[in-house]
């Protein structure tokens, strides 16, 4: 891996089919108030955003339980894609960059004005506790959910390297993990129905020009 060959640019869309939690600070928090609130920009109004190291986690995650191993880094083919950092003759580098994923502007709008949320952008969802041998709820709590419906913007780029033919593998190995993460869940409480997503169509641009790496 000697010379950077091109840049494979993906840009798409992530649809939340249910409510999305992906824990934020809880600095803030006042008394009565959110028990688990979700993950903001600081700027933009506090827009809640997908954090580009939340959706490589998690692709990655799902393509090592697919290959059978229960450590990071602990397949060589996972590796070539996400990089590794251990021993010095063993590290690789990340290929594949994620960005942050923020509300479309559709999507933003249509929060905003929207008069059934309980919060600007988010929605409250309480859960509890439930006493076997009571049979009552217990220990109430609200957590912070970005809404089904709303769209995020997405975009991640695949390094090629001259060892990494055309990237066509590195490739395959980024949708498989998309396609395996619609079937999974995104952020917290996936097995209690959140998170679930869709990627919507792929725009993919190559950058081969190695002078000349500008966005279109």
């Amino acid at each position: 891996m000697k010379q950077l060959k091109k840049k494979i640019r993906l840009q798409t869309t992530i649809t939340l089919l249910t409510g999305l939690h992906i824990g934020g600070s809880k600095d803030n928090v006042e008394i009565g108030g959110i028990d688990s609130p979700v993950i903001k920009l600081a700027t933009k109004k506090g827009q809640p955003y997908i954090p580009g190291s939340s959706l490589k986690g998690k692709m990655r995650c799902l393509l090592e339980q697919a290959a059978g191993v229960t450590e990071v880094g602990a397949d060589a083919e996972v590796n070539k894609l996400f990089g590794f950092a251990g021993k010095k003759e063993d590290t690789r580098p990340s290929k594949v960059i994620v960005r942050d994923a923020m509300l479309s502007e559709k999507s933003a709008t249509e929060l905003e004005k929207c008069d059934n949320l309980d919060m600007p952008y988010t929605e409250n969802k309480y859960e509890n506790v439930i006493d076997r041998v009571k049979g009552v709820a217990e220990h109430p709590r609200q957590i912070e959910r970005v809404p089904a419906g709303a769209v995020f913007n997405v975009e991640m780029i695949i390094n090629v390297w001259d060892d990494d033919n055309d990237g066509t593998e590195l490739l395959a190995m980024l949708t498989k993990a998309m396609n395996m993460l619609e079937n999974d869940f995104l952020g917290g409480s996936g097995s209690r129905g959140y998170g679930q997503i869709k990627f919507g169509d792929i725009k993919k641009t190559e950058l081969s020009d190695g002078n000349n790496w500008k966005q279109d």
